[in-house]
């Protein structure tokens, strides 16, 4: 049964749809990224649930419950802001204890409280610190305790960790999935990072201009794209027509199983160097004119017949490929996957 649900949202600025008949349907306890890149509506999407928006049009329920048009105050929705938002004036503990003062809670059961989520969040001891006082990942699980100390219905999360380096970001990333497991909350968490939100989610909603292109599990995500702005933006496919995808293959019967379509994608990975005496596998040859190393993996961009082609392979020196250096490469039928343009 639906936790959250979203039924036809529509928000416009100035006669521009900036969200185009949305609709979601989110289990409680569930950890949902909005995934796509910057302008394509995913914060709006979030400041219409919490209510800092108010949509033209659809229906926002959770738990069975339509807050369309309730309060912010009234919706006890926690949100964490991307600057964070703290109270500079304030102290650690003050921030975190913000919530339930508003809410007139007793100073033993906020202190008990924001104790607790204080340990949770690994800043015992520095309850006492202000926030420039503090790192920015210091700061920004301030402001996560900040927005789960009132236990929200839901948490959203608005690219919470896109100002932090790639180390910190990790950190808190598996802090954030730790936290939501333990205490069962209902996240939407947004992001124009594919690997955090494969790394990180439950399912995930790829949006586009004001609507959804895909929503799937990471792992049906990143295997089977449906569209070729999914495939693009999720894991550096290679998009080729149809006539492309011919034109590159080495001229064999079994080009003809390949299913109809206009537009393909096919993995950097899914190429492999030997056929592993598959018979069925389909070829292609071509010259080596790229080659980075991507941690413990090598890209190579190859040409095959003014046709460019992004491949993979784990960093073993027996296995490298050389720039200029003609390649035979190898792939499954399984591995071509046509898409919706």
């Amino acid at each position: 049964m639906s936790y959250l649900e979203i039924q036809d949202l529509t928000q416009s600025y100035q006669n521009i749809h900036v969200l185009e008949h949305l609709s979601i349907n989110v289990e409680e306890g569930k950890f949902i990224s909005l995934l796509g890149p910057s302008g394509c509506g995913k914060s709006t999407l979030l400041r219409s649930i919490c209510g800092l928006l108010r949509a033209d049009s659809g229906k926002i329920i959770v738990d069975g419950k339509d807050i369309t048009y309730e309060s912010v105050q009234k919706r006890n929705i926690g949100m964490v802001f991307q600057s964070y938002a703290l109270f500079p004036n304030m102290t650690v503990y003050e921030n975190i204890a913000f919530g339930l003062k508003v809410q007139k809670i007793k100073p033993d059961e906020i202190k008990k409280k924001v104790l607790y989520y204080l340990d949770l969040v690994s800043l015992n001891g520095k309850e006492n610190r202000y926030p420039n006082e503090l790192s920015g990942g210091q700061q920004q699980r301030v402001a996560l305790a900040r927005a789960i100390v009132n236990q929200p219905k839901i948490l959203l999360l608005d690219e919470p960790l896109s100002a932090l380096d790639a180390q910190i970001r990790r950190r808190l990333r598996g802090l954030i999935r730790e936290l939501q497991q333990k205490l069962k909350m209902t996240v939407l968490f947004v992001t124009h990072d594919q690997e955090e939100a494969i790394a990180i989610s439950d399912y995930i909603y790829v949006m586009n201009n004001g609507k959804f292109e895909q929503s799937d599990t990471p792992e049906d995500l990143y295997l089977r794209p449906k569209t070729k702005f999914v495939a693009g933006f999720i894991g550096n496919y290679n998009v080729l027509t149809h006539q492309q995808l011919i034109d590159i293959l080495e001229k064999s019967d079994n080009n003809d199983k390949i299913e109809k379509a206009d537009v393909y994608a096919i993995r950097p990975e899914a190429f492999i160097k030997q056929s592993a005496g598959n018979s069925e596998c389909l070829t292609l040859k071509g010259v080596v004119k790229e080659k980075n190393m991507i941690g413990n993996t090598i890209r190579y961009a190859i040409d095959v017949h003014d046709v460019t082609i992004t491949y993979e392979m784990l960093h073993q020196p027996e296995s490298h490929s050389e720039l200029g250096q003609e390649v035979t490469l190898y792939l499954r039928h399984s591995d071509v996957l046509p898409l919706k343009d």
